[in-house]
């Protein structure tokens, strides 16, 4: 089984569950870097049997931001939790090579936490020509879906007013409706669609509702 260069974490997305998502801007020190994570997608496919992820980074890219790129030295990893312990048992890695966004797994980590490899030979999932400007490229094979590009950012917040409003500015609060700051800028966007069958089981929902769910979170870790 061979193994790439080992990556160090750079920033870090979680979310609660499937069918979720959270955050924009990330921590300070990773913050208008390559791998600065803006937000972490989990959702039910159209096809029900299917989870699709979706991790975007780089935050803020200008409209016409046709030139910006994935940094070839990022790895972008999803993180799946089956039992509840906030753990990952089972991972999925992007990396990009040449204009092509490779993925592997989803598999079981060599070793959890801040540092991560790539088993490139034994693990392989399939891989995307990047997309480039308004051009969106996917492929498709054994069930499994893949895109990478740029992307309008879809998150929308009235960032200038949440200034007001935390600066003690806007005794009214926020605004509606409110002002999209984030309208007419990019991100970068990496988009896999598993089938469920792939990704280890789930566990009942803490809270007791008796629905099935899994934990799942994103980490852009820089190659050392």
């Amino acid at each position: 089984m061979k193994k790439t260069n080992l990556f160090i974490i750079g920033g870090l997305l979680c979310i609660g569950v499937v069918l979720t998502a959270a955050d924009h801007l990330d921590a300070p020190a990773v913050s208008g870097t390559t791998a600065d994570i803006t937000d972490f997608y989990a959702f039910e496919a159209a096809n029900p049997d299917n989870t699709v992820f979706v991790a975007n980074v780089q935050s803020s890219l200008a409209p016409a931001g046709n030139d910006a790129t994935f940094d070839e030295n990022v790895l972008v990893e999803i993180n799946i939790d089956n039992n509840g312990d906030l753990v990952e048992d089972l991972i999925i890695q992007a990396i990009p090579r040449n204009g092509v966004m490779y993925f592997f797994g989803p598999y079981q980590p060599s070793a959890t936490g801040l540092n991560s490899t790539i088993n490139d030979q034994t693990q392989y999932l399939g891989e995307v020509a990047i997309s480039s400007g308004a051009n969106a490229t996917t492929s498709s094979d054994n069930g499994i879906s893949y895109f990478a590009g740029l992307r309008e950012d879809p998150f929308f917040f009235d960032f200038s007013q949440f200034n007001q409003v935390i600066g003690g500015m806007a005794p009214s609060g926020f605004n509606n409706p409110g002002n999209d700051d984030f309208d007419q800028t990019n991100v970068l966007s990496i988009v896999v669609e598993v089938p469920n069958s792939l990704l280890g089981g789930t566990f009942s929902h803490p809270a007791g509702t008796g629905v099935e769910v899994f934990n799942a979170w994103v980490e852009a870790k820089r190659k050392q």
